[in-house]
C-alpha cells in the first residue's frame, strides 16, 4: 500500500514546476484540443437526446388527428353543401356615413 503509485503521482504534482516555454506553449494548444472535444461531445450528446422527437411529435400529431378528424372540414365539403358556411350578409351604408369615412386629400 505505501508503495501505490497514485501517491507517488501526487507527490509529484505537488512540487512548483520551473517555467518553460514548450511546456507552457503545449498546454495552451492542449487546452483549445480539450475545448473543442469537450463542444463536439456536447453537440453530439444534444443530437442524440434531440433524434428521436421529431418522429415522436409527428406520431402524437397523427393520433390526434385520428381522434378528431370530425373537427376538420375539407373546402370541397363547405361548396357543396352551404349550410357548413355562415351566410354572407349585406349592410347598407348610408350615403352620410360613407362620406364621413372616406379619407381626406
Amino acid at each position: 500500500m505505501t508503495q501505490d503509485s497514485t501517491f507517488e503521482f501526487e507527490r509529484k504534482r505537488n512540487r512548483p514546476e520551473r517555467y518553460d516555454r514548450n511546456v507552457t506553449e503545449n498546454t495552451l494548444k492542449a487546452i483549445k484540443k480539450i475545448d473543442k472535444v469537450r463542444v463536439d461531445r456536447e453537440a453530439r450528446h444534444h443530437a442524440k437526446r434531440m433524434k428521436g422527437k421529431k418522429a415522436k411529435e409527428q406520431r402524437e400529431a397523427t393520433k390526434e388527428l385520428e381522434q378528431s378528424i370530425h373537427m376538420v372540414k375539407a373546402p370541397v365539403a363547405l361548396q357543396q353543401e352551404p349550410s357548413l358556411t355562415l351566410p354572407k350578409i349585406k349592410v347598407k351604408v348610408s350615403q352620410q356615413e360613407a362620406e364621413e369615412n372616406r379619407m381626406e386629400e
